[in-house]
């Protein structure tokens, strides 16, 4: 009996993957909070839209998300994964083939807790619509890339550097 009730414990502390990507449902669900929430605050980007893409990496849906008000990076459970329950706020950090990244564990209404790394909050008013959708696609290629330089201290793709070699920056 005690046997069964830690299986129930255990289950009640897990939750399951995405059988399908959720690009969709986390558009949904943004669009939601941006009429709801968001549209007020004076770092709204009225013209940008919502955009999600996601990708299967090692099971896991690795995605990029574009918001009015902000670029993010997020992580879900992949088909047949389970997820134990974290604490909202914790932070677990997670080397993608770009190299180590800072996720913190978030949760959306529908879609439940997902890991999410800020690359860009507020967003560059300056970013056109299109420039926003391009960037979400770039973003989702340059993560799965390999780096290809590699400092004396290894390699360092920090937002900012991420973001400086978009521009023309010296990376």
């Amino acid at each position: 009996m005690a046997q069964s009730h830690l299986s129930e414990l255990d289950a009640a502390q897990e939750f399951a993957g995405f059988a399908s990507n959720p690009a969709p449902l986390l558009v949904a669900q943004f669009e939601r909070i941006a009429r709801e929430e968001m549209q007020a605050l004076p770092f709204y980007h009225a013209t940008m839209p919502i955009v999600a893409e996601c990708t299967l990496f090692e099971g896991q849906w690795l995605g990029c998300v574009l918001t009015p008000w902000m670029l993010s990076v997020v992580l879900l459970p992949g088909p047949d994964q389970l997820w134990p329950v974290r604490s909202n706020s914790d932070r677990l950090a997670l080397q993608l083939p770009c190299g180590n990244m800072t996720f913190m564990v978030g949760e959306l209404p529908e879609s439940g807790q997902l890991l999410s790394c800020s690359l860009m909050s507020p967003l560059d008013p300056h970013l056109g619509a299109g420039e926003g959708r391009a960037l979400v696609s770039s973003t989702l290629k340059m993560l799965l890339s390999l780096p290809v330089q590699q400092g004396a201290g290894g390699v360092d793709l920090g937002r900012r550097r991420l973001f400086g070699a978009r521009r023309g920056q010296p990376a």
